[in-house]
């Protein structure tokens, strides 16, 4: 039994409210999903999410990159030797780390699809659900306040707010999102590299000195200043959680070295797919470091794969899988689906995906 075939296809879905940060907004999910094919019919499913301003990735880049090199690597290879081929995958370019978790999470569900198992389970795990938050897309305090209210009632309790777009006004919108839903539930921030090492500390003891109960926040600081994100981290009580810090193994190294964080969040866009992502969480574990692991906009292939690294895995903290509850029709069939704020993975083999909207086609092999 060989790979036969790689293919691709390019996907843009539209969002039902515009997704807003420091660093971006869109109204669609754009991607590039990978198929991996078998000699016996079995297909593998996943995804290169495009995020211009976080990995740089785009889905001409990735398709190039699993057209010309990743798929004729796969093609005619045994898709049972899954470490040895997610091993070369990892070596065969620099760089294309959302090109890699395609073939990367295709792979593995195509191997879990051959044993008949659900990929959580071929991860180590046994649950089929895992809890997420909700973002608040950065806006005015009224505006996020009322959207806090809603997210609330649909049965969210981990709420992540966007900050970061102006800090003289971050803690208002703070205070107002607090206000409106009470203290029984958690609020996160993520200012997406926004502010400066001192608008953080400033921002941050404001809300400690308020009594605003903030669970976390998330990459205060540009992901290259890890002096600065020391520096804030050694002066607020407020947990401290890397993203765009760390992409891979080299990354979290240093971020442990200088205690730059007190957590790290894990993404298969940043760090290559499901084999790289394991080794980040035991690293980040056995150095003391809390966890999280997030995601791009993603469809739910992108979020199946993640949410069964938690299910097998677990994390230190909510894990941030909200991106395809984003999407006002998702052209992904089977798989994921959400429950308040639950991540109900299929009881299927692999991710359950069982077809997707066939645009864009392209085939290697």
């Amino acid at each position: 039994m060989t790979i036969a075939a790689v293919r691709t296809y390019r996907l843009t879905a539209p969002l039902h409210t515009p997704f807003v940060t420091a660093l971006r907004r869109t109204t669609t999910v754009d991607t590039l999903v990978v198929e991996v094919v078998d000699t016996d019919g079995r297909s593998g499913f996943g995804e290169a999410p495009q995020v211009w301003q976080v990995t740089g990735a785009s889905i001409e880049g990735s398709e190039a990159c699993v057209r010309q090199l990743l798929g004729p690597l796969l093609t005619g290879r045994d898709p049972d030797e899954l470490v040895a081929l997610c091993t070369q995958v990892q070596r065969a370019v620099v760089g294309n780390e959302a090109a890699k978790m395609a073939v990367d999470v295709a792979l593995h569900d195509l191997a879990a699809r051959r044993l008949g198992v659900p990929l959580a389970r071929l991860l180590g795990g046994t649950t089929l659900t895992v809890p997420t938050d909700v973002t608040l897309a950065a806006g005015e305090a009224a505006d996020l306040a009322d959207t806090a209210r809603r997210r609330v009632a649909e049965g969210f309790d981990v709420l992540k707010l966007k900050v970061g777009t102006d800090a003289a006004g971050d803690l208002d919108r703070v205070r107002a999102v607090r206000a409106a839903v009470g203290p029984g539930v958690r609020i996160r921030l993520d200012a997406n590299q926004g502010w400066t090492p001192r608008e953080a500390v400033r921002v941050i003891r404001g809300i400690e000195d308020a009594g605003l109960d903030v669970e976390l926040v998330e990459q205060p600081v540009p992901r290259w200043d890890l002096d600065g994100l020391a520096w804030v981290s050694d002066r607020v009580d407020v947990p401290i959680l890397a993203d765009e810090a760390v992409f891979g193994v080299r990354d979290l190294v240093e971020v442990i070295r200088r205690r730059a964080a007190d957590l790290v969040n894990v993404k298969l866009a940043k760090c290559g797919g499901l084999h790289p992502a394991r080794t980040l969480l035991d690293l980040a574990t056995a150095h003391g470091l809390g966890t999280v692991v997030g995601s791009m906009m993603e469809s739910g292939i992108g979020i199946g794969a993640a949410a069964s690294l938690v299910a097998a895995y677990g994390t230190s903290a909510v894990s941030d899988l909200d991106a395809a509850w984003w999407l006002a029709d998702s052209p992904v069939r089977g798989g994921i689906r959400y429950d308040g704020a639950t991540v109900v993975l299929p009881d299927a083999p692999g991710l359950g995906v069982t077809s997707v909207a066939e645009a864009n086609i392209q085939t290697v092999g």
